[in-house]
């Protein structure tokens, strides 16, 4: 038997950590526009569970609940993963956006020979984000010529 998702998650999302995740939930929407779907709390007002939508997309906001889950700020600034964000368009106006939210911009908007443009922030506790932007469509032929790598597997 197949229960339907009543909260129309797509086929995949990302999990990320925080030590304070209210303040997160606050500084996602502010600086990247994710807006709040879900947010759950304890009888004490602790945040159990939160979750955020970009376009079809969605991100679990959570704390450091346990011994193997934490925040870049509580391991020294290290990410083992990036969340990456498609733009339909806009890519420059969203990372000043970023920026005016106080995002460290660790890559600043610039195109690539794949056919993207695409920025880098640093939120507040750490977590970089990758944002990117189709700007053109690209050949597997162009885009081997263009950076001198062999590719396997592209599908444009």
């Amino acid at each position: 038997m197949t229960v339907e998702d009543p909260f129309k998650h797509t086929t995949f999302g990302s999990g990320v950590f925080y030590r304070d995740p209210r303040a997160a939930l606050i500084w996602l929407e502010a600086a990247f526009g994710f807006e709040p779907s879900m947010v759950v709390s304890d009888a004490d007002g602790r945040l159990v569970h939160a979750e955020m939508r970009f376009g079809d997309g969605y991100i679990i906001v959570d704390s450091e609940w346990a011994d193997h889950v934490a925040s870049p700020a509580t391991v020294g600034g290290k990410n083992t993963q990036s969340v990456c964000v498609r733009l339909k368009d806009g890519l420059d106006a969203h990372c000043e956006r970023a920026r005016a939210a106080g995002a460290e911009i660790v890559e600043a908007p610039a195109d690539h020979f794949y056919g993207e443009r695409q920025y880098r922030a640093r939120d507040p506790e750490g977590h970089v984000w990758t944002f990117t932007q189709t700007l053109r469509a690209v050949s597997r032929e162009e885009a081997e010529q263009l950076s001198g790598f062999s590719i396997d597997g592209w599908h444009r």
